[in-house]
């Protein structure tokens, strides 16, 4: 589906994806000042945690695995939790959420706040990007095969101070959704149900768990029309047709730089509270980014959302499709 008369640049991305040279493509929305420039879906192999899925012909109302995208959904998730009054500050220490857990080093805890962990500068040691995410070697991977995968986050060895380096880490996104979710009295799940989903008019979704505990990090699956959703929410500063639905002063805060990222990764140059930023094209953006070419580009200049949902888990290919679709987004309505 391609709505708007201007032909070029998004006509010929569909066409490099319907040839093959931008492969895994199974998904693509593009929306400019609340209209739709294009939709489009293709049939692909596709896996979903833990299941390969095989030959998947996509549909709008499929639900598609958003990985890492979740991480930014729990951060609007935290802010709906300050302002429900569940979660005070972002300065408490981690630690306060967790009294069970009386034997942890003290020394490498005590001074790891929750900002910290919202911008992964909790440094604690981890590593995501040497291994893929079906080695144990992983970072991500070692603590789902933990027993106790909370444990297993606090009890890492520090490898920078909290606050001074961005160390990319699944496992301060658990801790997050752990408080959230013990702040609450209610799993995850039915957390973002009551106070995000639903009100967003999302009712198709899904979400990985490990022994019924929802997997924070990467476990949300999502259409691409919802996963538009939750970029238009930030583009109204967390307001949707005028309902307020996440403080906006939680989305001012969470897409402000909190951390640059040195030498970058991908199109990334900072990181917020559980957001990426970058600039393409030299436009700022704001992003969701997960595994294998989940996106949802966030351009407030250019009154711009793209999305794309894709099949390219651990390909070297994942950052180069989805950023050509940017490009081309961007060049459309210029």
């Amino acid at each position: 589906m391609a709505s708007d008369d201007k032909a070029g640049p998004l006509d010929a991305v569909k066409a490099a994806i319907e040839t093959g040279s931008l492969p895994g493509v199974h998904g693509v929305i593009v929306q400019h000042r609340g209209k739709r420039l294009a939709e489009w879906y293709f049939p692909g192999h596709d896996y979903t945690i833990p299941t390969d899925l095989g030959h998947v012909d996509f549909k709008p109302d499929m639900l598609h695995d958003v990985r890492s995208v979740t991480k930014s959904v729990v951060s609007l998730l935290f802010g709906i939790a300050l302002e429900d009054g569940i979660v005070k500050h972002t300065e408490a220490a981690v630690t306060r959420f967790f009294p069970e857990y009386t034997d942890l080093p003290a020394a490498t805890t005590r001074d790891v706040k929750l900002r910290h962990v919202l911008s992964m500068t909790s440094g604690w040691n981890w590593d995501e990007f040497t291994w893929p995410y079906s080695d144990p070697r992983n970072s991500e991977i070692a603590m789902e095969l933990s027993q106790d995968p909370i444990r297993h986050v606090l009890t890492q060895p520090r490898v920078a101070a909290p606050g001074e380096r961005f160390i990319y880490s699944g496992g301060d996104v658990a801790l997050i959704g752990a408080i959230i979710a013990k702040a609450a009295g209610m799993p995850l799940d039915r957390y973002a149900e009551e106070r995000l989903f639903k009100p967003l008019g999302i009712a198709a979704h899904g979400w990985s768990k490990r022994e019924e505990v929802p997997r924070a990090a990467s476990g949300l699956r999502l259409t691409p029309r919802d996963m538009l959703k939750i970029g238009e929410l930030v583009l109204g500063q967390g307001a949707i047709d005028g309902r307020p639905i996440v403080p906006a002063a939680w989305i001012d805060l969470s897409t402000t730089q909190k951390i640059s990222i040195p030498g970058g990764r991908g199109p990334a140059d900072a990181y917020g509270y559980f957001w990426w930023l970058g600039e393409t094209s030299s436009e700022r953006w704001i992003g969701a980014l997960g595994n294998g070419g989940q996106r949802i580009w966030i351009l407030p200049s250019l009154d711009l959302v793209v999305v794309t949902a894709m099949g390219l888990y651990d390909s070297p290919e994942q950052g180069r499709v989805p950023l050509a679709i940017l490009e081309a987004a961007i060049a459309q309505v210029r």
